[in-house]
């Protein structure tokens, strides 16, 4: 199993290998492409298993298509230290894209 079978756009594939990944956690194959086909999810799983990137793989993906310089993602936290975490995880995985993360 790999990150490929997703499907994703070749442009992530470079910040997925630099992130470290490998194959897709139990998470990740279980939601992005649940995520990926528009429909809505919520996901528990221990700290460690790739939830992050479970989430903003299929969200930069999409961004990666349509207009730009123009909010068009929303990510919620409940806390400024989670908001950095997604923040960080973007900007890897996003490398090479162009895609920012504020």
């Amino acid at each position: 199993m790999s990150f490929e079978q997703f499907k994703l756009d070749s442009r992530l594939i470079p910040g997925i290998k630099a992130a470290g990944y490998v194959v897709p956690t139990p998470v990740q194959t279980a939601s992005i492409p649940v995520i990926l086909d528009g429909h809505d999810l919520i996901g528990t799983a221990q700290t460690g298993t790739g939830k992050t990137a479970a989430f903003v793989l299929p969200i930069l993906h999409k961004l990666l298509t349509g207009p730009r310089r123009q909010s068009r993602a929303l990510i919620l936290t409940p806390t400024r230290e989670l908001a950095e975490q997604i923040h960080q995880a973007i900007f890897s995985l996003g490398k090479g894209t162009g895609l920012r993360s504020a």
